[in-house]
């Protein structure tokens, strides 16, 4: 079997010949590749290398293709930060109130320089690879999070307990037409999965109660979106999501990249043969700055847990800061290729 074929097994529930490992690792990929993350976003050819150089030399089955996350935020206006050698960052909002938003252009995120860059580097990336391995194109943000970037995240969680209902689903609305614009670009791409995140809608930022409400029926639409093109659909979303993972299952995406704060048995229980688990070794606190050894006991304590399904794709449990040393993303993917099932 080749990379893409072990992907898509785990994605079926089908058995492999082995255990599939794709890594969030954009930041690693741009560090090893040598260059700042300002000269990584600027253009998709760099990005591109970035990227097969990290898949040929770590052996990898998927490659998710990330480059930061507000490059939907900045599509529809709200100001950006695009540091030298960090992730972008909201500067601030872009509505000072849910009263402004009849002023809001329509939404056109195509024409968006960093949209087409993003979208060029995962075309080149498809073109590179084909079907040997499997590209997961990242649509950044989902529509939860991207109005919290759009209100700023303090008069967001205000908005949500003072403001009338339906001012809060017409920004959701307008925030889901960027998502979903993102996702059929992305398709026309020839990416084989995509994915969104929405972590300022975890159980660490808003009861579930609302994430029911305002968040998971949005991320129902994306997934809805990704299967109209005929692809599955990845959900991230930051932190302990064990009090909502039964929620997540009803967005009806296909698979799930759970943070390594999230109770891996608890996670196997609930999702287990239900849909797939991406995930979710500690990207700092062990791969980042443990040493191989304990990368290589985490990982195998994870495939113990979910030896019984073979909905699992090995990954860390968030983004792999830059300075991930190359032994420990090594001893992540060899404990993967030894590991045998019982």
């Amino acid at each position: 079997m080749n990379g893409y074929q072990r992907m898509m097994a785990a994605f079926r529930g089908e058995p492999a010949d082995r255990i599939p490992v794709m890594l969030h690792n954009f930041m690693v990929a741009a560090a090893e590749r040598g260059i700042t993350m300002r000269q990584f976003r600027e253009d998709p050819a760099l990005i591109a290398d970035a990227f097969i150089r990290s898949v040929e030399k770590y052996d990898l089955d998927g490659v998710l293709i990330d480059i930061d996350t507000v490059t939907l935020a900045g599509s529809i206006g709200v100001p950006v930060d695009l540091p030298e050698n960090e992730p972008g960052r909201p500067v601030r909002g872009l509505l000072d109130s849910l009263d402004d938003l009849h002023a809001l252009k329509p939404v056109n995120i195509e024409n968006y320089k960093y949209v087409q860059i993003w979208l060029e580097a995962v075309r080149r990336v498809k073109d590179y690879f084909g079907d040997e391995i499997l590209v997961r194109g990242n649509c950044d943000q989902l529509p939860f999070s991207l109005a919290s970037m759009m209100r700023g995240t303090e008069n967001w969680m205000t908005d949500l307990y003072t403001s009338e209902p339906g001012l809060l689903i017409e920004l959701l609305d307008y925030c889901s037409e960027a998502v979903c614009q993102f996702i059929r670009l992305m398709v026309q791409t020839g990416a084989h999965v995509v994915s969104n995140g929405d972590s300022p809608a975890g159980p660490e930022m808003i009861p579930p109660e609302l994430y029911e409400q305002y968040a998971l029926p949005y991320e129902a639409k994306a997934a809805e979106e990704a299967h109209r093109g005929g692809i599955y659909h990845i959900l991230h979303i930051c932190g302990d999501t064990a009090p909502i993972l039964d929620k997540m299952l009803l967005t009806g995406s296909d698979g799930f990249e759970i943070d390594y704060k999230t109770d891996t048995r608890h996670a196997f229980e609930v999702l287990k043969d239900k849909a797939t688990f991406i995930g979710n070794i500690d990207p700092s606190g062990v791969l980042a700055l443990g040493t191989p050894e304990l990368v290589r006991q985490k990982t195998t304590e994870l495939l113990d847990i979910f030896s019984a399904t073979n909905r699992f794709i090995l990954n860390a449990g968030c983004a792999l800061p830059s300075i991930t040393p190359e032994a420990n993303i090594k001893a992540l993917v060899e404990t993967a290729r030894n590991y045998r099932r019982a």
